[in-house]
């Protein structure tokens, strides 16, 4: 994938997670309705896509999303991207995924805003581009006890 570096990266980054926002109810729209913290999305003839939502508060939820290559307990889930989803701004942020630490835990000095907000930008502009990949996939989510008795 080519490296896209767009001039006002603030504006364009606070778009890229908006469209990441409308991507992830597009692609789990029953997301607000899930009673477990866990789901799994199909699609024939690719890998499974494994949702879990680590925190719910009214305004935001923290979910990780990642592919999942194996069916047993040892699975291997990549890429493992940590997204905070901000139901009132409806906005998406990744936080961060299985290569790539939180920015807090990379940046210690907040003075180094040009570095955060590259880092964020990269960050971000995968999960536009891994979620546009889903949903050209037509993966379907069903809670986890639905995916049980799928697999049975």
């Amino acid at each position: 994938m080519s490296f896209v570096n767009p001039v006002n990266k603030s504006i364009c980054l606070e778009q890229v997670c908006e469209s990441n926002y409308q991507k992830l109810f597009k692609l789990i729209p029953d997301l607000m309705a899930f009673k477990e913290t866990t789901a799994i999305g199909f699609a024939p003839h690719h890998t499974m896509l494994h949702l879990e939502i680590i925190e719910r508060t009214p305004y935001t939820m923290t979910l990780e999303l990642s592919h999942c290559f194996n069916k047993n307990n040892e699975e291997f889930l990549a890429p493992a991207v940590k997204i905070r989803v901000y139901l009132d701004a409806h906005l998406a942020e990744v936080l961060s995924d299985h290569a790539r630490a939180g920015v807090s835990e990379v940046f210690k000095d907040p003075g180094l805003s040009r570095e955060i907000m590259n880092y964020k930008w990269r960050l971000n502009y995968f999960l536009q581009k891994w979620l546009d990949h889903c949903l050209k996939k037509d993966y379907l989510f069903s809670s986890n006890i639905l995916q049980t008795e799928a697999w049975a």
